[in-house]
Protein backbone atom coordinates (compact mmCIF):
# COMPACT_ATOMS: atom_id res chain seq x y z
CA UNK A 1 0.00 0.00 0.00
CA UNK A 2 2.66 2.56 -1.13
CA UNK A 3 2.44 5.62 -2.83
CA UNK A 4 3.59 6.14 -6.09
CA UNK A 5 5.08 9.30 -6.73
CA UNK A 6 6.19 10.08 -10.09
CA UNK A 7 9.38 12.52 -10.99
CA UNK A 8 10.75 12.88 -7.82
CA UNK A 9 14.47 12.97 -7.95
CA UNK A 10 17.27 13.46 -5.69
CA UNK A 11 19.98 15.58 -6.20
CA UNK A 12 23.48 14.51 -6.51
CA UNK A 13 25.66 16.28 -3.57
CA UNK A 14 27.55 19.79 -5.03
CA UNK A 15 30.29 19.70 -3.61
CA UNK A 16 32.65 16.55 -2.51
CA UNK A 17 33.80 16.41 0.83
CA UNK A 18 37.51 18.05 1.25
CA UNK A 19 39.24 16.83 4.00
CA UNK A 20 41.57 19.63 5.60
CA UNK A 21 44.95 18.97 6.11
CA UNK A 22 45.16 15.37 4.62
CA UNK A 23 48.27 15.71 2.74
CA UNK A 24 50.14 16.55 6.20
CA UNK A 25 48.30 14.04 7.68
CA UNK A 26 48.82 11.69 5.09
CA UNK A 27 52.89 12.42 5.52
CA UNK A 28 53.34 12.15 9.17
CA UNK A 29 51.26 8.89 8.92
CA UNK A 30 53.72 7.59 6.81
CA UNK A 31 56.44 8.78 8.45
CA UNK A 32 55.38 6.87 11.85
CA UNK A 33 54.72 3.77 9.52
CA UNK A 34 58.11 4.00 8.19
CA UNK A 35 59.95 4.76 11.52
CA UNK A 36 58.35 2.00 13.47
CA UNK A 37 58.05 4.52 16.58
CA UNK A 38 55.35 6.66 17.52
CA UNK A 39 57.00 8.15 20.82
CA UNK A 40 59.96 9.60 18.94
CA UNK A 41 59.91 13.12 18.12
CA UNK A 42 63.22 13.40 16.14
CA UNK A 43 62.52 11.53 13.20
CA UNK A 44 58.86 12.92 12.12
CA UNK A 45 59.28 16.68 13.76
CA UNK A 46 59.04 18.09 10.50
CA UNK A 47 55.95 16.16 9.54
CA UNK A 48 54.33 16.85 13.22
CA UNK A 49 55.33 20.62 12.74
CA UNK A 50 53.79 20.66 8.94
CA UNK A 51 50.57 19.20 10.23
CA UNK A 52 50.44 21.49 13.93
CA UNK A 53 50.84 24.65 11.23
CA UNK A 54 48.06 23.50 9.05
CA UNK A 55 45.65 22.42 11.45
CA UNK A 56 46.45 25.98 13.47
CA UNK A 57 46.07 28.36 10.17
CA UNK A 58 43.13 26.40 8.40
CA UNK A 59 39.26 27.83 9.07
CA UNK A 60 37.00 26.03 9.66
CA UNK A 61 34.27 25.34 7.09
CA UNK A 62 31.19 26.33 7.69
CA UNK A 63 27.98 24.30 8.50
CA UNK A 64 25.75 23.74 5.98
CA UNK A 65 21.89 24.15 6.85
CA UNK A 66 20.36 21.19 6.68
CA UNK A 67 16.36 21.19 5.32
CA UNK A 68 14.05 19.53 8.05
CA UNK A 69 11.36 17.10 7.71
CA UNK A 70 9.06 19.31 7.47
CA UNK A 71 9.87 21.14 4.46
CA UNK A 72 10.61 17.72 2.88
CA UNK A 73 6.85 16.96 3.53
CA UNK A 74 5.85 20.39 2.22
CA UNK A 75 7.60 19.76 -0.90
CA UNK A 76 6.31 16.05 -1.81
CA UNK A 77 2.57 17.35 -0.71
CA UNK A 78 2.61 19.88 -3.53
CA UNK A 79 3.49 16.84 -5.91
CA UNK A 80 0.56 14.71 -4.29
CA UNK A 81 -1.86 16.49 -4.33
Amino acid sequence: MGIHIKNITVRPRKNPVNVLCAPQLTTLLGCWAASNDLHSLGTCRDAAQDLFHCMKTTPMPKKMHRPTINYHLARLGKKIQ
